[in-house]
C-alpha cells in the first residue's frame, strides 16, 4: 500500500480511506457460506418490504423503528454497547431529556458504514442531511439515500439541482425530529476523524449538538471505498454476530457571543451572500482556496464549535483527528480505481 502513502495523515500516519481487511474464514468457510445464503434473501425481502411498503403506511414511529430493528437483526447486529457521557449505567431514565438527542437537536455522527444511518433511524427517527466541505448549508435526504450514500464517491460540491438549506431552518421545518449531520462529508474506515464541514455553524445558539460515535466489531463492515456492495454484504451476512459500540458525548452549543466577546453571533438568515460559496462560478482548481476563504469568514466561536465536535468524535472513537478531508478522498478514489483496473 505504499502507493497510497500520500493519503496518510502526516502527523499520525493514519490512513482513513483504506478498507479494513477481513479475517480469513479458514475451516469455517462452509458455515459462513451457509449464513450468507440464508440471510441474503431475508435481508433483501425485509429491506424492500420496509422501503417500498411499510414506510408509506400509517404504522407510526414505533412501527417503523420495530421494522428497522428487524432489518438490523437479520445480519446478527444484536449487541449494542451504549455509553453516554456523564451518565452512570442504570441511571439513563433520570437524564433522558438532557443527555440524549431529541426533537430540535442535532446529531453530529461519525460516518463509516451504511449501518450508521439505519441504526440512528431505528433509535431516533431523525431527518438525514448531506454536508459539503465548502458550504455552510446542507441537503435533506431520505433514509435510503443516507444508506446508499455510504457507498457513493465523495462529493465536495452539491449537485446543480440540490436544494440547500441551513440547519436552523431545517429544525424549524421539522420541530418534532432531530437532525442528523455527517460533518466529515464522506465515509472512513473509522481510524481517524476527517476535517469538519462548516454546516454545523448554522445552528442557533439554543440548539444542542450531540457528537455521536459509532464503531463496529468486527470493523470490516465499514465502507470507506465506494461501490463496495459485494464485500460489505459478505462481511455483514457471513459473520455470526456484530457489535455496535455507541458513544454519545455531552451536547455542545454555538456561543451567543463568539466574536472575541465583542458582540453576538448573527443568525443564519443574517449571513451575507458570500458566506455560502458559489461553486458554479468557480473552477475546481480553486476549491482549496475557497475553503480557506470560508474558514476565514467563520467567527472564533464557530471555529471553536467545529473543533469541539471534532475533538469529541475523536475522543469517543478513541482515534485521532487527521488533516485529510473529502477532497483528499476524491484523489484517493481515483488512484484506487486506477490500481484496481490494472
Amino acid at each position: 500500500m505504499e502507493k497510497f502513502s500520500q493519503f496518510r495523515d502526516r502527523g499520525s500516519g493514519i490512513a482513513p480511506f483504506l478498507p479494513v481487511p477481513s479475517q480469513s474464514s479458514g475451516i469455517y468457510l462452509p458455515f459462513h457460506l451457509f449464513l450468507f445464503c440464508m440471510r441474503l434473501p431475508l435481508l433483501v425481502t425485509a429491506f424492500l418490504t420496509y422501503f417500498c411498503v411499510l414506510q408509506w403506511l400509517p404504522i407510526g414511529s414505533l412501527g417503523k423503528k420495530a421494522s428497522l430493528w428487524v432489518i438490523l437483526g437479520i445480519p446478527g447486529i444484536w449487541w449494542i454497547d451504549l455509553q453516554i457521557d456523564g451518565v452512570r449505567k442504570g441511571s439513563l431514565a433520570m437524564h433522558h431529556s438532557t443527555r440524549l438527542p431529541g426533537p430540535g437537536s442535532v446529531i453530529a455522527s461519525s460516518f463509516t458504514s451504511p449501518i450508521d444511518a439505519l441504526y440512528l433511524a431505528a433509535i431516533f427517527d431523525p431527518i438525514f442531511t448531506v454536508s459539503y466541505p465548502f458550504t455552510c448549508k446542507v441537503q435533506q435526504i431520505s433514509l435510503v439515500q443516507a444508506i446508499l450514500r455510504a457507498f457513493s464517491p465523495p462529493e465536495v460540491k452539491p449537485p446543480a439541482d440540490a436544494r440547500l438549506v441551513d440547519i436552523a431552518t431545517l429544525i424549524k421545518q421539522n420541530p418534532k425530529s432531530p437532525i442528523v449531520v455527517f460533518p466529515e462529508c464522506t465515509t472512513t474506515n473509522g481510524k481517524g476523524i476527517l476535517q469538519m464541514s462548516p454546516s454545523l455553524v448554522t445552528t442557533s445558539a439554543t440548539t444542542k449538538i450531540f457528537p455521536v460515535s459509532l464503531r463496529y466489531s468486527p470493523a470490516d463492515i465499514t465502507s470507506p471505498v465506494p461501490d463496495s456492495y459485494r464485500t460489505f454484504l459478505w462481511n455483514l451476512l457471513s459473520k455470526p454476530t456484530h457489535c455496535i459500540r455507541v458513544r454519545i458525548a455531552e451536547s455542545v452549543q454555538l456561543p451567543v457571543a463568539n466574536n472575541g466577546g465583542s458582540g453576538s453571533r448573527p443568525g443564519p438568515t443574517d449571513r451575507q451572500p458570500s458566506y455560502d460559496y458559489n461553486y458554479f462560478d468557480t473552477l475546481d482548481a480553486k476549491l482549496t482556496e475557497s475553503l480557506v476563504d470560508l474558514d476565514a469568514s467563520l467567527t472564533a466561536g464557530e471555529k471553536t464549535l467545529l473543533s469541539q465536535v471534532g475533538e469529541s468524535l475523536a475522543r469517543l472513537g478513541r482515534v485521532r483527528r487527521v488533516g485529510l478531508g473529502a477532497r483528499d478522498k476524491q484523489e484517493f478514489v481515483k488512484l484506487w480505481s486506477t490500481s484496481r483496473r490494472k
